[in-house]
C-alpha cells in the first residue's frame, strides 16, 4: 500500500478511536456525574492519539510536543481547545517545516480543535517575557511526547527567568480587569462559570501565583504550607469540582464550547442535576433558581477565599515591616488594615464579629482587613446564633453600623461577602443568591437590596448631589435618615416565600425594630415603607395624576409629610436599584409631580381642579408673554380646550402648544411640532389634525416603523373636532442628531396623515432572549372607572417591537376612543393603562370579544 494511503488509513483509525473513546467517556459521565474522571479521560485519550500522530509524521528526535494551558494542566473539557506547543531545539529547516505542517493538518483532520505554536526555547522565553498569557500557559506546560531532555531544559530556563513578584502583580492586574468586565460581581444573573468573579479562573489564579512563587502546586500543598486551612482546602476543592461539573454540562448541552450560564440553558442544566421545580403559582420555585442559588453561594465562597489567599501569598512575596498601632485591646491598625490582636479574638469575644465593621465605619482610613482577620472572621460566622442575636450588646453594635456617618454600604457588602449579614439576619440569608424572574430586576435579591441601600446612601453625599438633586434636598432635612436604610434592608426580604412579599416583609421589619428597641413611631414608619414600597410607583405610573380623587386617596394613605418623603426616597432608590434600563427621566418626573401635588394637599391646600386650572393657565400665559405673542393669541384655542386638557398638561406644554397652534386653529393640513422633551430625555411630539378614528394607530405605526419607544401619550379632542395628541418618545440616537430627527419627524408624520394610506398590518416583533426564556402570560383587564364615565383598559405582556401599534390597531377596529395612554416599560415587561370609551363597550359580549382579540395581538 502506498505511503499516502497508509497515512490516510492510520488517520481514519485514529479519528474513529478518538470519537469512540470520547462517546464512552461522555456516556460514563452522564451515568456517574464525575467531572474529574471525564476531564482526565478526555485528556488521556487525546494524549495517546497525539503521540501516535507524532510518530506517524516522523518529526526529528530533538523535538517535543508539549501541552500548555488547561490541556497542559491535565484536564480537557469536551469542547475546549487543545493548546499545544511544538518545541524545537533549533529553527525548522524545510523538511521539518513540511512535517510540522503535515502534523497540524493531520490534527485538524482528526477533529481536534487545536491552538498551536511552534517555537524554540529562546523564542518561548522571549514571548513569555512580552506576554503574561504565554508566561501563564508555560507555567502549566506538560510533556506529551518527544524529547524529554529538551522539555526539561525549557522548564529549567523558564523557572530561572520567571520573576514571581512581577508575575503576581501582572496576574492581580489581569484579574482586576477581568472582574471589571463582569461588573465586579459574582452575582450576575447570567454568569460566566469560567471568567466571572468567583468562578474557575479565580481559583486558577491562586494556584498560578502560588506555583510561580514556588509555594505550592495544589490546594493540599497550600494547606500544608499553612497558607490555607484544611477546611478551606476542602471547600475550594468542592467548589472547583462543582464549577467544573457545570462547565462540562454546558459544553455537552450546547454541543460546543459554552461557559455562560445564560437564561436559556439554566433550566436544562438544573434538570441534568436532577433539580425540579417545586410548588405552584406564586409559591413555585424554578429548578433553575435552585441551581443558581447554589452557584452563587459557591462563587461567594471562592471570592472570599480568593481574597484571603492572594493576601497571604502577597505577604510571602513582599514581606514588609508591620507597623501595628493599637485601636483597642482587640484590634490593631496594621499598615492601614484592621487586624485582630490575637488569632482567637472572634471566638473569645463574639461581639467583635460586629465590632470590626463598626470600627471600619468609624475609621475611614482603614482600607480593608488583613488576611488573618478575614480568615478568622470567615470561620467565626458560625458564632452567630440565636443567643448572639439576642444579646443587647450585639443589637446595639448592629444599629451603630446602620447609623454610621460613613462606610455603611462597604460595611454591609463586606458583611454579606463574609456571610455575617445573613447569619445576623437569618431571613436575609434566605434571599442571598436568589434570582428574580420578573424581567426587570438584573440583580439577585440580596444584591438588589444592597443596591437600594447604596442609592439611598448616595442621596446624603454631596459628591452625588448632581445625580439626585431633589432627593438630596429632601434627605438633608429628614430626621433619622438611618431608618430609611432599615426599610431598604427589609423591603424585599420576603421575596420567594410565596404570597405578597410586601405584607410578609412587614412582620420581619416589625420584629427587627422591636428587638433593637426602635421606638413605636419609628417602627411604624419602617413597617409602612416596607408594606407600601411599590405603591407610589404604581400610582404615579398607572393612575391619572390630574384626578383629584387619586391624589386625595394617596394623601390619605401617606398621612403626613414625613411618610410621603420617606416613601418617595425609597421608591426612587428602589427603581434605580432594579436595572439601569428601568429608570428614566419620565418616571422621575411622574414621581416628583406626585410628591409635590400630594405635599400641597397634606399642607392643607385642597387639590381643586379649578385652582389647578387657574394656576396652570396663569403660568402658561406668563411663558407666552416671553415669546412676544399678542395678549389675546391664546383665546380662540383655549376656548376649544376643556378642563381635562389643562389638568393633564404642564404649563410649559400648554405654552408650547399654544405658541405652535394659535394661528392654525382651523388648519386643513396636519400640524406636527416636535421638540426636545423638557424633562431632559427624549422628544415631545404634538399632532394637531381633524379627528379621525384611526389617528392613534396611524401615529403608533410611524413610531413603530422608526423603532421609537413611546413613554407617554396624551390624547385630547377639542370642542370643534380636532385631535390634539402629545407623545413622549425616545430612541438612542436622539442625543447625537436631534435637530435632523425633529425635522424628519415633523415632515414624515404630516405626510403620513395627509396621504391617508391604509394602515399596515401589525408585525409580530420577536421577543428578546430574556422574554423567550421567562415569558409572562399576557393579561387584559377592562373595567369601568370609578365614575362610570370611561373604561380603564390595563394590559401586561412581554415587551416587543410593534406591541403598542398592535394594541392600537385592535382599538381602531372596534372604533374605541382613546383619551389617555400610560405606557410603562419595566425592563422586558410592559404594563400599559388606557382610558377609553366607545359605544361597543356598552355590550358585555363585545367586551369579551375585545379582550380576546387584544390577547391574540399580545401573543407572539
Amino acid at each position: 500500500m502506498p505511503a499516502a494511503a497508509l497515512k490516510k488509513q492510520s488517520r481514519d483509525l485514529l479519528k474513529q478511536r478518538l470519537k469512540a473513546e470520547r462517546a464512552l467517556l461522555i456516556a460514563a459521565f452522564r451515568a456517574d456525574g464525575k467531572p474529574e474522571k471525564l476531564l482526565r479521560g478526555l485528556r488521556h485519550s487525546v494524549d495517546e492519539v497525539l503521540s501516535e500522530a507524532w510518530q506517524t509524521v516522523g518529526l526529528p528526535s530533538s523535538t517535543a510536543l508539549v501541552g500548555v494551558g488547561g490541556y497542559g494542566r491535565g484536564e480537557l473539557f469536551p469542547y475546549s481547545d487543545v493548546d499545544l506547543l511544538i518545541l524545537l531545539s533549533e529553527p525548522a529547516d524545510a523538511i521539518t517545516q513540511a512535517r510540522l505542517e503535515e502534523l497540524v493538518q493531520m490534527l485538524w483532520d482528526l477533529g481536534l480543535e487545536i491552538g498551536s505554536s511552534i517555537r524554540t526555547i529562546d523564542e518561548c522565553l522571549s514571548e513569555s517575557k512580552a506576554d503574561i498569557t504565554v508566561q501563564t500557559s508555560l507555567l502549566e506546560a506538560r510533556l506529551v511526547c518527544g524529547d524529554a531532555a529538551l522539555f526539561e531544559q525549557l522548564q529549567q530556563r523558564y523557572a530561572a527567568a520567571l520573576d514571581p513578584q512581577a508575575f503576581f502583580h501582572a496576574k492581580a492586574a489581569e484579574m482586576r480587569l477581568r472582574h471589571a468586565k463582569y461588573e465586579d460581581t459574582a452575582f450576575s444573573l447570567e454568569p460566566n462559570v469560567k471568567e466571572s468573579p468567583g468562578g474557575l479562573r479565580d481559583l486558577q489564579v491562586i494556584l498560578w501565583v502560588a506555583k510561580a512563587a514556588k509555594l505550592a502546586n495544589s490546594w493540599g500543598q497550600l494547606a500544608t504550607r499553612g497558607l490555607i486551612t484544611q477546611t478551606e482546602a476542602r471547600q475550594l476543592m468542592e467548589k472547583e469540582r462543582a464549577f467544573k461539573d457545570i462547565r462540562v454540562r454546558l459544553h455537552l448541552h450546547a454541543n460546543r464550547r459554552e461557559d455562560r450560564l445564560v437564561f436559556d440553558v439554566q433550566t436544562p442544566i438544573a434538570q441534568s442535576f436532577g433539580l425540579k421545580t417545586t410548588g405552584e403559582g406564586i409559591n413555585a420555585r424554578r429548578a433553575s433558581e435552585y441551581l443558581m442559588q447554589r452557584y452563587y453561594w459557591a462563587a461567594k465562597t471562592v471570592t472570599q477565599l480568593n481574597t484571603i489567599m492572594l493576601q497571604n501569598i502577597e505577604a510571602q512575596l513582599f514581606p514588609e515591616a508591620n507597623e501595628a498601632e493599637a485601636i483597642n485591646e482587640r484590634f490593631n491598625d496594621v499598615n492601614g488594615l484592621i487586624d485582630i490582636a490575637a488569632d482567637d479574638t472572634f471566638t473569645r469575644h463574639p461581639s467583635t464579629v460586629l465590632e470590626v465593621f463598626v470600627l471600619m465605619t468609624e475609621r475611614p482610613h482603614l482600607k480593608g482587613m488583613t488576611a488573618r482577620t478575614m480568615r478568622a472572621l470567615w470561620h467565626a460566622r458560625f458564632e452567630i446564633d440565636a443567643r448572639f442575636r439576642e444579646d443587647p450588646v450585639n443589637r446595639a453594635l448592629f444599629l451603630r453600623i446602620l447609623q454610621a456617618p460613613v462606610g455603611l454600604v462597604h460595611a454591609l457588602r463586606r458583611m454579606n461577602d463574609t456571610s455575617i449579614l445573613g447569619r445576623y439576619l437569618p431571613n436575609f440569608r434566605r434571599i442571598v443568591g436568589q434570582m428574580q424572574h420578573d424581567l426587570f430586576h438584573v440583580y439577585t435579591v440580596d444584591q438588589h437590596i444592597l443596591m437600594v441601600v447604596r442609592n439611598m446612601r448616595r442621596f446624603t453625599m454631596t459628591e452625588h448631589a448632581h445625580e439626585y438633586p431633589f432627593c438630596s434636598q429632601l434627605i438633608a432635612n429628614f430626621r433619622k435618615s438611618w431608618l430609611l436604610y432599615v426599610a431598604a434592608l427589609f423591603h424585599d426580604i420576603a421575596k420567594g416565600r410565596g404570597g405578597d412579599h410586601s405584607k410578609l416583609g412587614t412582620v420581619d421589619a416589625a420584629q427587627f425594630c422591636e428587638e433593637h428597641a426602635i421606638g413605636s413611631e419609628d417602627t411604624e414608619l419602617v413597617v409602612f415603607l416596607v408594606e407600601n414600597h411599590l405603591t407610589m410607583s404604581q400610582v404615579a405610573q398607572k393612575q391619572d395624576l390630574s384626578d383629584p380623587d387619586v391624589i386625595e386617596a394617596f394623601a390619605k394613605l401617606v398621612r403626613d409629610e414625613r411618610h410621603l418623603t420617606a416613601l418617595y426616597l425609597l421608591t426612587v432608590a428602589d427603581i434605580r436599584g432594579t436595572s439601569p434600563k428601568v429608570w428614566n427621566a419620565w418616571k422621575a418626573k411622574l414621581l416628583e409631580d406626585l410628591y409635590k401635588v400630594t405635599l400641597r394637599v397634606l399642607g392643607g391646600e385642597p387639590h381643586s381642579a379649578d385652582r389647578e386650572l387657574k394656576n396652570r393657565q396663569e403660568e402658561a400665559m406668563a411663558t407666552l408673554r416671553l415669546y412676544g405673542l399678542p395678549d389675546i393669541a391664546h383665546v380662540d384655542l383655549w376656548k376649544q380646550l376643556d378642563v381635562a386638557y389643562f389638568l393633564r398638561h404642564d404649563a410649559s406644554d400648554i405654552a408650547w402648544q399654544t405658541r405652535s397652534l394659535w394661528d392654525k386653529l382651523n388648519s386643513d393640513k396636519p400640524v406636527v411640532k416636535c421638540r426636545l422633551a423638557p424633562i431632559g430625555e427624549g422628544l415631545q411630539v404634538a399632532v394637531y389634525v381633524k379627528d379621525q378614528p384611526d389617528l392613534f394607530a396611524r401615529i403608533c405605526s410611524y413610531f413603530d416603523r422608526k423603532n421609537f419607544s413611546i413613554l407617554d401619550a396624551k390624547i385630547h379632542t377639542t370642542r370643534h373636532g380636532y385631535a390634539l395628541d402629545t407623545f413622549l418618545v425616545t430612541e438612542q440616537s436622539f442625543a447625537k442628531s436631534y435637530r435632523d430627527i425633529i425635522n424628519l419627524i415633523e415632515h414624515e408624520i404630516c405626510e403620513l396623515l395627509t396621504s391617508q394610506a391604509p394602515l399596515p398590518a401589525p408585525t409580530r416583533g420577536r421577543l428578546s432572549r430574556l422574554s423567550r426564556t421567562f415569558p409572562i402570560t399576557p393579561t387584559v383587564d377592562l373595567r369601568p372607572d370609578e365614575r362610570g364615565q370611561y373604561y380603564l383598559l390595563s394590559i401586561a405582556a412581554n415587551d416587543r417591537t410593534g406591541l403598542l401599534y398592535a394594541i392600537a390597531n385592535v382599538l381602531t377596529r372596534y372604533r374605541i376612543n382613546l383619551h389617555t395612554a400610560k405606557i410603562m416599560t419595566l425592563g422586558e415587561r410592559v404594563e400599559d393603562v388606557f382610558l377609553v370609551d366607545g359605544a361597543v363597550l356598552n355590550n358585555a359580549r363585545n367586551q369579551i370579544q375585545l379582550e380576546t382579540d387584544l390577547l391574540d395581538a399580545l401573543r407572539v
